[in-house]
């Protein structure tokens, strides 16, 4: 997994006015890494509807598609994987529900990056990186330090590792240096479709394109 890592907040769309389709829309014509579905508070009828929409959509760009915490949901809906945090199910009972989902996780230290890693997902996100406004509640900022670190632990053990929190596309190189893909919400807002397009694809160009500097000097 290499590239942006987008994430729809249907919460936030709302309150701007945005469509979350259209959004999507616009953001899976740059081809990224990933789509995540975040719909805190939203009915499991509503839940359900976006991602059985979403999953097409997704399927046309080659793109995976991600629910939060709702593993039962993800089957439904046809996603390919499904996210937790620390206080969501436990990764070996979302797997004893859901043994087709790939699964990733949020970790916000090194301890809980360790755990994580134990338990084999398809990848780890880690953070928050920088300060954020996308979340009410924040873990204590790790900043590129502690990235740093976590980025040594995740390639010990061949797992991708997702950088979240405060990503801006000025960031974007700097933390590609150690992440596979940024997670991104608010950098992705944009006041038209082709603009958010165009940001979509900055994003995932700054990490896409640091994966091909890697590969050319591996094989060197």
């Amino acid at each position: 997994m290499h590239g942006l890592y987008a994430i729809l907040d249907t919460a936030t769309l709302a309150t701007l006015g945005i469509d979350p389709l259209v959004h999507a829309r616009d953001i899976l014509r740059a081809r990224p890494a990933a789509l995540q579905l975040r719909a805190k508070g939203l009915p499991a009828r509503e839940i359900l509807s976006l991602l059985r929409m979403l999953s097409p959509m997704c399927r046309v760009a080659g793109c995976p598609l991600v629910a939060n915490d709702r593993p039962e949901l993800a089957v439904l809906g046809g996603c390919d994987v499904v996210h937790v945090g620390q206080d969501d199910m436990p990764i070996d009972r979302v797997r004893s529900i859901a043994p087709s989902l790939g699964v990733g996780v949020s970790t916000h230290n090194l301890e809980q990056l360790a755990r994580a890693l134990d338990a084999r997902p398809r990848y780890v996100a880690f953070g928050p990186v920088y300060e954020t406004q996308s979340k009410l509640r924040c873990d204590p900022v790790v900043g590129i330090e502690g990235l740093r670190a976590a980025a040594a632990l995740a390639r010990s053990a061949g797992i991708p590792l997702v950088a979240i929190g405060g990503i801006s596309l000025e960031r974007a190189h700097e933390v590609a240096a150690y992440a596979s893909s940024a997670a991104v919400t608010s950098g992705l807002y944009c006041v038209s479709s082709e603009a958010v397009t165009a940001r979509a694809r900055a994003f995932h160009a700054a990490f896409a394109g640091r994966a091909a500097e890697v590969a050319a000097g591996a094989h060197a």
